[in-house]
């Protein structure tokens, strides 16, 4: 079993962390008020996860597993900090998780971990507001967080941001952004027309496309001829592998968009599968992912001690009963408030340095990789804490 570290603020400044401490989150410089209800440092302290069992669809059961594997896991490294944990089934249902959601506070919770999905996160915060008790969703839709409801899961604004600034730091100052017309890409769209106008750089224009094939074959010609006509050096996908990315950078290949020349970007692992890395359209191409490094940590101890691989996302239950961990550790009662919740200087999380922000939002540490010969190369690495280059 690793110990868990909770490392002062200099600490995490100055240094990178070491393999001892790669699962620990550090929490440190904690304001002590904020709406929130206050712990019993002398007792376990009450912590509910809300989490998809009991829902008929099996990969959702594998996901609560996986889920809830990772909480324990992270308890089972909290040194001196007793956790009561207690597991409650949201089928991936939102009238059923604000039911057990108040079940929760009524047994005695004094803070929420989970649910999954952004619908039944909003619904679960509602039940439980007038009881003052916040919730670490695992979802990363930014438009459910807020007052008691934050989300846990790496947003599309971390992502573009950090792309996007990485490529204009190199030269990549005018870019199109080509998106699939569907709720998500639009939020996708917006988090890159955000971050690029941040970034300084030019946007040059933006597409949507039917998410389809014939969508995608439909416009592909006009993503081309804007790129060429703008004059743009760069093309920013807000779509992922498993949408458009695949057919859409074949064919703008053979509508003479060349990678070496257009740099392209994405705002989504496009790593996975890794049959994505042969692809002659994304050689090249630029995306950001969580800190390889700490990442492989992780899953070689989830494998350790559960015979399997994490689900992708199970990395978010750590840090979140983690940093809970870290929070009564160190600051006493009002330990879980949201004050201490959104501590400016962060956690040191399984994938990264992250910190949530008062809006319910959340920013992380993400690297920035390149596939060059079919392979993930890292170009810029995940800043280990805020304030460095990458933030």
């Amino acid at each position: 079993m690793l110990p868990a570290f909770f490392k002062t603020c200099k600490a995490l400044r100055t240094g990178a962390l070491v393999i001892g401490t790669a699962f620990a989150v550090a929490a440190c410089d904690v304001p002590t008020t904020g709406g929130g209800p206050t712990i019993n440092t002398n007792a376990a302290v009450p912590v509910a996860l809300l989490v998809p069992y009991g829902s008929a669809n099996g990969a959702e059961t594998s996901l609560a597993q996986s889920l809830e594997n990772a909480a324990r896991l992270a308890m089972a490294d909290l040194n001196g900090v007793q956790i009561d944990l207690r597991v409650y089934a949201t089928a991936g249902n939102p009238d059923q998780a604000a039911t057990v959601a108040g079940d929760a506070v009524r047994d005695g919770a004094k803070i929420i971990l989970g649910p999954v999905y952004g619908a039944s996160a909003n619904s679960a915060g509602i039940a439980v507001s007038s009881a003052r008790v916040n919730v670490l969703s695992f979802s990363n839709n930014t438009n459910i967080a807020g007052g008691n409801v934050f989300v846990l899961g790496n947003t599309f604004d971390n992502s573009a941001r950090r792309v996007v600034s990485y490529a204009n730091n190199r030269g990549v100052n005018s870019m199109v952004v080509a998106y699939p017309q569907t709720d998500v890409g639009v939020i996708g769209r917006d988090a890159v027309a955000n971050a690029i106008a941040g970034s300084g750089a030019g946007n040059a224009g933006t597409l949507g496309y039917e998410a389809s094939q014939n969508g995608i074959i439909n416009t592909v010609r006009d993503v081309a001829d804007l790129v060429r006509d703008s004059g743009a050096n760069g093309l920013v996908i807000a779509d992922d592998t498993s949408g458009g990315v695949p057919l859409l950078s074949q064919l703008l290949t053979e509508n003479g968009i060349d990678p070496t020349v257009t740099q392209l970007v994405g705002i989504t692992r496009w790593d996975i599968p890794t049959s994505t890395l042969d692809l002659p359209g994304l050689q090249g191409a630029v995306f950001p992912l969580p800190d390889p490094a700490l990442t492989q940590q992780f899953e070689q101890r989830y494998r350790s001690a559960y015979g399997g691989s994490p689900h992708p996302i199970a990395g978010l239950a750590y840090d979140g009963m983690a940093a809970i961990g870290a929070l009564v550790a160190s600051q006493g009662s009002n330990a879980l408030t949201a004050s201490a919740l959104t501590q400016g200087s962060g956690f040191a999380g399984v994938s990264g340095v992250f910190r949530l922000r008062s809006d319910g939002t959340n920013e992380r540490a993400l690297a920035v990789a390149q596939i060059v010969d079919r392979q993930v190369t890292i170009v810029s690495p995940a800043p280990k804490s805020f304030g460095l280059a990458g933030f």
